[in-house]
């Protein structure tokens, strides 16, 4: 009996999921490439964490495969699997030290009990934890015994590292902070593959080499963070990747919306009749713009907030429609209930499609 230690990447071959009637994955079909980190991106009871709990071997597929590596391993129990799991609670033993902590999955392993000590201490080095090795968990800040979660996962010298909201009990400014330590590790790590299960866009962005779009048990969109924020495949995609103004429209072609009777310019939706228009709010300028290839929008001021280095000014088109811009530090911000203009580029609107 052999352990799948390899890298290689993981493949989900139409694989589905359910509980009793209550389908949970529905034939997902993705590949994640060696030593890439692909983000599993969407709300609560999406799915993503049950493909994230098929590649670990906690849940078993209806049908489909998972494969680490190229192996078949669906039918192979966790610990044969040669992946390391990190959990957002972080799992420490409190009854056992750092080092111990760091040790508990080689010891499971069965692995040389000469080559421990040193395999213990290169993972507590890799995640800056060396000088704590002796502290026990309720001696550390939720950030560090969050890395001793990590170290102990990278211990056993993983092919697939799997991250289940690891960052979410943590507060901003440790997020932050463990965002860039788990880039680092990326850069260290290139032959680790790594799935990261989040709700929160920022962590997707920030983090993964890809983003896959998960919402109601199935794959809705994949491509690369630019490639998602820039030209979203559906509504859903763009207002759950990055803060967006969605506006529903009638296509009119020749790259025409029209939105409550305006006529905006915009790429995409070809042959479409219901769309949603994309832009966005950072890409949305206050006042009036005569320049080729720019729509002008009309509007009141319903919403101003300051941001310190930036106002967020909130125009309502119409009672349904309204349109956000992310604009510098504003010397005279416009008053509620004030009449102003908003423009935008055609480049910079992109319409989809309604599902």
């Amino acid at each position: 009996m052999t352990t799948v230690t390899t890298g290689g990447g993981i493949r989900f071959d139409k694989v589905s999921v359910a509980y009793g009637d209550t389908v949970v994955l529905d034939s997902l079909d993705l590949t994640v490439e060696p030593g890439e980190v692909m983000a599993l991106l969407g709300p609560s009871g999406s799915g993503k964490t049950t493909a994230l709990r098929a590649v670990a071997g906690f849940v078993q597929p209806a049908s489909g495969r998972v494969l680490i590596g190229g192996r078949d391993v669906t039918g192979l129990p966790p610990y044969r699997r040669g992946i390391g799991m990190v959990v957002q609670q972080y799992a420490l033993f409190p009854h056992l030290r750092v080092d111990a902590n760091v040790a508990f999955g080689l010891k499971a392993q069965k692995a040389p009990r000469d080559g421990i000590a040193e395999r213990v201490a290169e993972a507590l080095e890799m995640t800056g934890m060396s000088a704590y090795a002796k502290r026990y968990p309720r001696e550390l800040s939720g950030g560090q015994q969050q890395r001793v979660a990590i170290a102990r996962a990278l211990a056993i010298r993983p092919g697939v590292l799997l991250l289940d909201e690891p960052l979410s009990a943590l507060d901003a400014q440790l997020r932050s902070g463990m965002l860039a330590e788990l880039g680092r590790l990326h850069r260290d790590l290139p032959d680790v593959s790594m799935l990261y299960v989040t709700h929160d866009q920022s962590e997707a962005l920030t983090l993964a080499d890809r983003i896959a779009v998960m919402d109601r048990a199935r794959l809705q969109d994949c491509g690369t963070p630019r490639e998602l924020y820039r030209s979203p495949g559906s509504a859903f995609t763009a207002s759950f990747v990055g803060s967006a103004n969605l506006l529903r429209g009638v296509w009119c072609g020749a790259g025409v919306v029209d939105v409550e009777g305006v006529r905006l310019r915009v790429r995409g939706g070809e042959g479409a009749g219901e769309v949603t228009v994309c832009v966005r709010p950072h890409l949305v300028g206050l006042g009036e713009s005569d320049e080729p290839g720019v729509n002008v929008v009309k509007g009141v001021v319903t919403g101003l907030q300051w941001r310190g280095a930036s106002h967020r000014v909130t125009v309502a088109m119409s009672d349904a429609v309204e349109m956000t811009a992310e604009v510098g530090e504003l010397r005279e911000p416009p008053g509620l209930g004030e009449r102003v203009a908003v423009h935008f580029a055609a480049e910079d609107a992109v319409a989809v499609a309604d599902a």
